[in-house]
């Protein structure tokens, strides 16, 4: 753990802050010494503090490892911004799909194929859907040359992809589908940070004895990381929120505390 120090806890903060390129807001600060004045210059002191990135600053930067390999040009990063846009005028449009309805599962599955081809198509980024069926769950994969403009920074076009698919086939289909939307192999990768992330948040939680609040997430998400952490009796997790912000919460289980 980095120690940072100054001639007062707060300048010590502040360099530290500096050399991490930090917020308050973004990091854990514990004191380790104030500032010693000394006699006739004689005992003087530093005065030291460590400086920690929270867990979801931790998250963010795990995060971009996913996408790091993904080259995003200057065009592209102004179309994922157009294309955060678009999705999120059409989560607001719920006339879309009226006109299909109690439709049988593989039609559902047709119709949604469609869905997401014309999004895609729509995004600047046009690909083509293969679907994965594995178990109960439907993964429609997007094949595109342009996997940065679908997957966004920090996955946030993909989630809105995701929020959609699952609104869209929630709408049209007679029985409930569990739906993936995935782009190149960025959900695998993805599956492996929530892995560390899980982990991470649980010793976090046990070492300060306080909740940790994760960033917004698909369902499927959630439950991987709820289901991972339901093994430790020292934890305990819960969802709040709105779709398509909802987040966990990741706290003590009382009866240890």
């Amino acid at each position: 753990m980095p120690v940072y120090e100054g001639n007062t806890i707060e300048e010590a903060t502040t360099k530290g802050l500096h050399a991490l390129n930090l917020t308050k807001e973004e990091v854990e600060i514990n004191v380790i010494s104030d500032a010693k004045k000394g006699f006739l210059g004689f005992g003087k002191k530093l005065a030291q503090v460590s400086i920690e990135p929270t867990v979801s600053e931790q998250i963010a930067e795990a995060v971009e490892e996913v996408v790091e390999e993904i080259i995003v040009t200057d065009e592209e990063v102004k179309v994922e911004e157009a294309a955060e846009e678009l999705l999120a005028t059409k989560a607001s449009d719920s006339s879309e799909p009226k006109l299909l309805e109690n439709l049988e599962d593989e039609e559902a599955i047709t119709e949604l194929a469609l869905y997401l081809t014309d999004i895609s198509k729509e995004l600047n980024a046009p690909a083509m859907v293969r679907l994965e069926r594995n178990e109960s769950l439907l993964i429609f994969h997007l094949d595109t040359e342009k996997q940065g403009i679908l997957i966004g920074k920090h996955g946030r076009v993909l989630n809105a992809l995701q929020y959609l698919a699952q609104v869209f086939v929630h709408r049209v289909a007679a029985n409930k589908l569990s739906v993936v939307v995935n782009v190149g192999d960025y959900r695998e990768k993805r599956q492996a940070i929530l892995q560390r992330l899980a982990e991470r948040t649980a010793e976090k939680v046990k070492q300060t004895g306080r909740p940790v609040f994760l960033e917004p997430m698909p369902a499927f998400e959630r439950k991987q990381i709820h289901f991972t952490l339901s093994k430790d009796d020292q934890i305990q997790t819960h969802s709040e929120g709105d779709e398509p912000y909802r987040y966990l919460v990741v706290e003590p289980a009382k009866k240890h505390f």
